[in-house]
Parts: structure tokens; C-alpha cells; sequence
């Protein structure tokens, strides 16, 4: 999420750009590839990337950042995600366009208001060659219900009541509830299906750089170099055809610094990579390459972590948003890949609503229009003047350089008192984690992916108590709404309850929302084959990769 995000459960850092409207409409469209390569600083939404000529030997690809953990009960961030996603595999699949698809559950059943029933996909091995069964999956699920483990998805399970194996492949989930969100869940993370037998032989050490993983994905996870780098090897015995990896090895290059790796990119040092510097995206674009846009579900915005303080009151964190020039913001931070939002959600996790909820979720919400006297004048309503906010940054991009001082302009030019305090990445990252990390802080910057195909999972995460509901903002009208929208199966009918959540956020600002934009790719001039989707988190994009 900017480089910092939460899961709805548990959340640690999310970076770059968020989701961009009517991407769903262009699900179908390709783009093409005898179009002219765009003027610097123009960008277009593409569905999919022309398709590989063949396979390749080897390609290599920059990340941002070393993974934290493979260990998918805690790879809840882009740089762990992208690699894990071509190695370890859900029950269901999340398809480019954000609709669920079966995955290593070839079917599954709602045979009650509070069961699933998932049958296992026979003929499946792990890359130790031994073969995929119901075992596996009930022991994979079942961590996430450990406190010993903590993993970062329980949220996925909080209304699970059992776990059973009830035949040779089949798994029958249970919950206190009804609950709509545990299916959505099992297309990311929540749903990874790993070996029983290396979770217990690899007990501590399993998903780090040296216990490594034994999962069921088109690539194997051969060798893990502690701040270098992170190599997949073709697995020849992958059961599904279409999703064969074309390329022999995929290398994954860790690079902190913004400069390095535009710099690697243009120079054909690495040949491509996801979440692009946005000083760098128009350098890219005159390439030999090329450089994609694409769906995603990110917001950025500024979560509000201490009601205690001067935020506390609602007409002092509606004045902050009025006084941020969150179109200049767009413009700094993003250099303008992206729009001005209001609400905390992006039309792309909207496609199972109808168009009139649709309509409804995103029409007449309040813009917070850019009127610093207004603004000020709320904050002496408020008797806030002169009281100080702490905004808590970490020098990670561009964007949270903009936004942090952008921020301690505007709460000056209302009269509060403003200051940044700077941290270090992994400082940064423990505010989504560490309660204590937040102490006296009254602000930091997310960019908030979704990880499944509703808005409710953005709303749940804002209810009282919720692990990642950061500032313990509480509002019992939404609570109710929430907790009654979880039970509801039909999709438009829980999205017109979502459209009543997203409402209440936009009058009460618990976040308060900036900008979203779209997924950035860079696919130098040896490779092709990718959907430029935010779905590459949890799907084998990496497999579709071959030669131009």
C-alpha cells in the first residue's frame, strides 16, 4: 500500500498507486502492439500486454524491496506477494479482471448458510514431487486460527468454527456466522495451500531464506540470497497446462533506491518490474521497452491513528482534507498517474454490483474541495487552533515526501501545529503492526490494496475493534451496517450495504482518502505476455511472461 499497507486482519506495508475506474469494462480488451509508443508523461489503461512469441531461458526482475517472509500466513505486502504468488497457489485463482476462478479447489460449494465445501484438485503435486491432498489443505487453513502463529489474514478466518477433512479431497470449512467474506479470501494469501509435511520439518524456519517453501505454483523457490536477491526455477510437473512457465528462471533483484532501479531498467540490466518510480515512468517510456498501466484497488491515504488528539474531532480532520491540494498532491506525488478520490474504494472491486449500486456507492459524496479559509474556520469551531498533529514518515518514495510535507503545510495554514517525524522503513512498517509504534502519532500514508473482488473487505477493516482499524475509530451505525453486510450472499444486495458504508466514511473520515492511480509495469524489449493487473499479488503473472 505507497509502500505501506495492512491486511484486513493485519496488515504491513502497501506501496505505489491505487485502483482506477471502469477498469472492468476493459477486462476483454488487449492492447495493440503496433500502436505507436506514447508521447513522455501519456499513459492509457491496457488489460493485457501482446503475447510471447515463445519460451525464454531466463529473465530477471527488480522488487522494490527483499521480501519480509514466503511464508504465506505473514506475505501480506507487494514485495512478498509478487514472488510467492508464482510459487505457493489459493484454492481459488484471482483472474486480472478481479472475478475469482477455481484454483486448487477445482469446485466448491456453499452447502449451507455457514459451509463451504472445497473439493481438492486431484492429480496436483508439491515441487518435492509428493502429491496434494485434503491433509494439506485443512493443515495450511488451520494456522491461520494458531495465536501462536499471528498470522496476518486471520481476519479472513475470524468466524471460522472448524476446519475438517470430510473425504479423500475434500474440505469442509464451518463458521460461527454467515459469512461472505471467508470465500472472497480464498483467492489471495488466505487461501495458499502448502505441504503438511514441510510446515512441520520446517517448523521457525519455514518461509524464510533458509527453509524456503514446497508449494504446488509453476515455479519453485530454489534460492533465496539474503539481500540480493530471490531465483525461480521452471517446475516441469505443474498440473496446469495454460499456466506452464515459459520461462526457465525468473531472478529477482532487490533494489532500495528509486534512481537504481529505473536506472537498471532503462539499461536493460533487469528486464522488467511492477510498482515503477513515478520520476522514472516517462525516462521508461522512451525506452526500447515499454511501460503498461493497468487495474488496481489502492488508495492512498493518510490514516487517522490518534482520536485522542485534535483529529478526534470531525470537523478538524474534514478541514485537513479541505486544506490538502490533493490535485497538486496528484501532480508531485504521482506526477499525475491517477485521479482525485474521495472514497477509500475503487470502482474496480465494484464489478459484482449492479450499475445503479454502483452509481449509488460513488454519487454524492462529498469532494472536500480544496477552501483553506473554510477549512480554517472549522478548525476554530473546533477549538483546535494552535494544537499540534505528528505526521510519521519514512523516506521510501517520492510520494511520502510530498505528502508528509504537504500535510505539515496545510494543518499550518489552518492553524494547527504540525510536525514530521522520520523513521526507517522497517520503523515505518511496525506503525501497521505495533500499537506502540503508533503512539503520538496522528497520521501516516498508506497506499490500501484489496485483496479480494468486494468493497466490503475495505469497510470490515474499519469497524470497531478490527485489528487495522488503526485510530480505534468507532461509529455503532457502521458497525451494524457492516456486520449485517457480511451475512449477505447476494452481491448487489451486500454492495448496496457497502455503498452505505462507503458513505459514513466519506462524512466521518477515520482515512482520509488523496489520490488513486493505476498498477505501473515496465516489460524491457526481451519479454512480453503479462496482464498489467494488481492481481499479479496473488497470481502466477510471472508463468505468462516469455520471449517478444
Amino acid at each position: 500500500m505507497s509502500i505501506l499497507r495492512t491486511p484486513a486482519g493485519r496488515r504491513s506495508v502497501a506501496l505505489v498507486a491505487g485502483g482506477v475506474v471502469a477498469l472492468v469494462a476493459l477486462s476483454g480488451c488487449a492492447s495493440d502492439p503496433a500502436a505507436e509508443k506514447p508521447a513522455a508523461g501519456e499513459w492509457e489503461l491496457t488489460a493485457q500486454t501482446p503475447e510471447a512469441s515463445g519460451d525464454i531461458d531466463s529473465y530477471s526482475w527488480v522488487s522494490y524491496a527483499e521480501p519480509y517472509s514466503l511464508d504465506y500466513a505473514y506475505a501480506f505486502d507487494y514485495a512478498d506477494n509478487q514472488v510467492l504468488a508464482n510459487v505457493c497457489e489459493s484454492l481459488l485463482r484471482l483472474e486480472p479482471d478481479y472475478s475469482l476462478s477455481p484454483g486448487l479447489a477445482e469446485s466448491y460449494e456453499q452447502t449451507s448458510p455457514t459451509t463451504w465445501v472445497y473439493t481438492i484438485r486431484d492429480g496436483v503435486t508439491f515441487h518435492d514431487g509428493t502429491p496434494l491432498t485434503a491433509a494439506d489443505a485443512v493443515a495450511s487453513m488451520s494456522r491461520h486460527l494458531d495465536p501462536a502463529v499471528g498470522s496476518s489474514w486471520y481476519s479472513v478466518y475470524q468466524n471460522v468454527a472448524s476446519i475438517e477433512q470430510t473425504g479423500d479431497l475434500e474440505v469442509t470449512v464451518t463458521t460461527t456466522i454467515p459469512d461472505s467474506q471467508f470465500n472472497q479470501g480464498m483467492g489471495g494469501s488466505a487461501g495458499v495451500i502448502e505441504s503438511a509435511a514441510t510446515l512441520a520439518e520446517k517448523g521457525a524456519d519455514y518461509g524464510n531464506s533458509t527453509g524456503l517453501v514446497n508449494c504446488t505454483g509453476p515455479f519453485e523457490l530454489t534460492e533465496w540470497k539474503s539481500g540480493e536477491s530471490v531465483t525461480l526455477t521452471r517446475f516441469d510437473d505443474y498440473w496446469d497446462e495454460d499456466l506452464a512457465a515459459k520461462s526457465g528462471e525468473v531472478k529477482f533483484v532487490f533494489m532500495g533506491d528509486a534512481t537504481a532501479r529505473v536506472n537498471a531498467l532503462k539499461s536493460g540490466d533487469v528486464d522488467g518490474g511492477w510498482m515503477l518510480p513515478v520520476d522514472g515512468i516517462a525516462q521508461l517510456q522512451q525506452t526500447s521497452g515499454d511501460v503498461y498501466f493497468g487495474l488496481n484497488t489502492a488508495v492512498s491515504s493518510l490514516i487517522v491513528s490518534n482520536l485522542d488528539g485534535p483529529l478526534g474531532d470531525v470537523r478538524v480532520r474534514q478541514a485537513l482534507l479541505m486544506a490538502l491540494d490533493r490535485d497538486g498532491i496528484l501532480e508531485a506525488a504521482a506526477k499525475g498517474f491517477g485521479e482525485v478520490t474521495s472514497a477509500l474504494t475503487t470502482e474496480s472491486v465494484w464489478g459484482a454490483a449492479s450499475d445503479a449500486t454502483r452509481e449509488e456507492a460513488f454519487s454524492g459524496l462529498d469532494d472536500y474541495a480544496y477552501d483553506v479559509e473554510a477549512a480554517k474556520q472549522l478548525v476554530e469551531e473546533a477549538g483546535a487552533t494552535g494544537q499540534k498533529i505528528v505526521i510519521k514518515t519514512a523516506p521510501l518514495g517520492n510520494d511520502f515526501a510530498v505528502i508528509s510535507q504537504a500535510t505539515v503545510a496545510a494543518a499550518q495554514s489552518i492553524g494547527l501545529e504540525a510536525e514530521i517525524e522520520t523513521v526507517t522503513p522497517s520503523a515505518y512498517t511496525a506503525l501497521f503492526s505495533d500499537p506502540s509504534a503508533r503512539e503520538g502519532v496522528d497520521l501516516f500514508y498508506t497506499v490500501w490494496y484489496l485483496s479480494s473482488p468486494d468493497p466490503l473487505e475495505m469497510y470490515g477493516v474499519l469497524r470497531t475493534g478490527e485489528f487495522s482499524n488503526y485510530g480505534e475509530w468507532s461509529n455503532p451505525e457502521f458497525d451494524a451496517i457492516a456486520n449485517e453486510a457480511v451475512g449477505i450472499f447476494d452481491p448487489d444486495e451486500r454492495a448496496k450495504k457497502s455503498a452505505e458504508l462507503q458513505h459514513i466514511a466519506n462524512e466521518e473520515l477515520p482515512w482520509l482518502p488523496l489520490f488513486n492511480g493505476p498498477t505501473t509495469l515496465y516489460l524491457g524489449e526481451r519479454i512480453t505476455g503479462v496482464a498489467p493487473s494488481v492481481n499479479y499479488l496473488y497470481y502466477p503473472w510471472a508463468a505468462t511472461i516469455g520471449a517478444r
